[in-house]
C-alpha cells in the first residue's frame, strides 16, 4: 500500500510492505498551504505515479489533508478511537489512478470544550507498540499534544499553544523587544524558567517578569528567549503532570531534539520520559490500513 502524511507544511508519502516496512519514500515542501487551487489529486499522482506503475491500488491519507482546508473534510471521530475505529470511519476520496481513503482526525471534550487533532492520531496507533496498552503520550510542536491510551485506544487528550506562544510573546509583544530570538540556547535560563513556573500567581503573571527581569540587568538578551521558552514548557509540563498522576513513563513522539527538550523538561517537573523509537506515521498508517473495508 502506499501512505500519506499530509500536512499544513509538508508533505511524506511512503510504500509499505503489510508489516509497515517502508520500501520507498519521497518528501516535497507541498504541505496543504502551499497547493495552488485545490490541486491536491495533481499533487498526489506526481509523488506517487512511480508505485502506481508498479502495481500499488490503495493509498491512505492522515493529517490536515483532511481538514476545511484540505482535499476533503473528513469529520472527526469522537473518542475512543482505536485503529479499527480509524478504519471504519475512513472517507473515500476521488482518485482515478488508485482507491484513496482518508483518515479522519479525532475529537474529545475538556469540561465542554472540544479538542481536535489530524495526523497525531495516527501517530499514536503506530507507536502502540512501545506505549503499551495503555499509557501517556505526548507530540511536541506548535499545538502540543497529551494524549491518554487504553487497551490501545485513544481515550482523550489536550491541547498546548506553547510553541505558537513562544512566536506570539517574543515576536508581537513588548517582551520580544528585550530579546535575541535567534541567540544560541541558554540551558541555565530555560532551567530559570521552568523553576519559576512552579512559583504561585500563574503564567499570565510570571510572564511580565521576563520584562522586569531585563529591566533590571538579571536576565540578558541573548538569555531571555530560553528563559521564556522555560516559562512556558514548564506550565505546560506541569498542568499535563498534575492531570495524569499515575501516567509512569511519558511516551514522547516527534522530532528528536524537541522531544529531547521536552524529556529534559519533564525530568526538571518532576515526571519521566522515554522517546519514541520508531517511524510513526507509516506504521500507523499501516496498522490502519490493515483495518479498511478496501473494494
Amino acid at each position: 500500500m502506499i501512505g500519506v502524511d499530509w500536512g499544513t507544511s509538508s508533505f511524506r508519502a511512503y510504500r509499505l510492505t503489510p508489516d509497515g516496512h517502508v520500501i520507498d519514500k519521497t518528501t516535497s515542501p507541498t504541505g496543504i498551504l502551499f497547493v495552488e487551487g485545490g490541486r491536491f489529486a495533481d499533487v498526489l499522482r506526481r509523488a506517487i505515479l512511480p508505485w502506481v506503475n508498479a502495481g500499488e491500488r490503495r493509498v491512505l491519507l492522515s493529517g490536515m489533508i483532511g481538514s476545511r482546508q484540505g482535499w476533503i473534510e473528513a469529520p472527526y471521530l469522537p473518542c475512543p478511537a482505536g485503529a479499527a475505529d480509524l478504519a471504519a470511519a475512513t472517507i473515500a476520496v476521488p482518485f482515478n489512478d488508485a482507491e484513496v481513503r482518508l483518515v479522519p482526525g479525532v475529537t474529545a471534550e475538556d469540561a465542554g470544550v472540544p479538542e481536535v487533532m489530524r495526523g497525531e492520531e495516527t501517530q499514536i496507533i503506530g507507536t502502540l507498540r512501545e506505549l503499551g496498552p495503555s499509557g501517556v503520550a505526548c507530540l511536541p510542536g506548535s499545538h502540543a499534544k497529551w494524549v491518554r491510551v487504553e487497551n490501545g485506544r485513544i481515550m482523550g487528550f489536550s491541547t498546548f499553544m506553547t510553541g505558537e506562544a513562544f512566536a506570539a510573546f517574543s515576536g508581537h509583544t513588548i517582551l520580544g523587544r528585550m530579546m535575541k530570538v535567534d541567540a544560541p540556547a541558554d540551558p541555565a535560563a530555560l532551567r530559570q524558567g521552568l523553576a519559576r513556573s512552579a512559583d504561585a500567581g500563574g503564567l499570565l503573571r510570571h510572564l511580565f517578569g521576563v520584562r522586569t527581569l531585563g529591566l533590571f540587568g538579571r536576565l540578558s538578551e541573548d538569555s531571555a528567549a530560553s528563559y521564556l521558552s522555560g516559562l512556558l514548557l514548564g506550565h505546560e509540563v506541569r498542568a499535563a503532570l498534575a492531570a495524569h498522576p499515575d501516567m509512569g513513563s511519558i511516551l514522547l513522539i516527534g522530532d528528536a531534539k524537541l522531544c529531547a527538550l521536552y524529556a529534559d523538561a519533564i525530568a526538571f517537573c518532576g515526571g519521566s520520559a522515554r522517546i519514541a523509537k520508531a517511524d510513526a506515521a507509516p506504521l500507523g498508517l499501516t496498522a490502519i490500513a490493515a483495518a479498511v473495508a478496501w473494494h
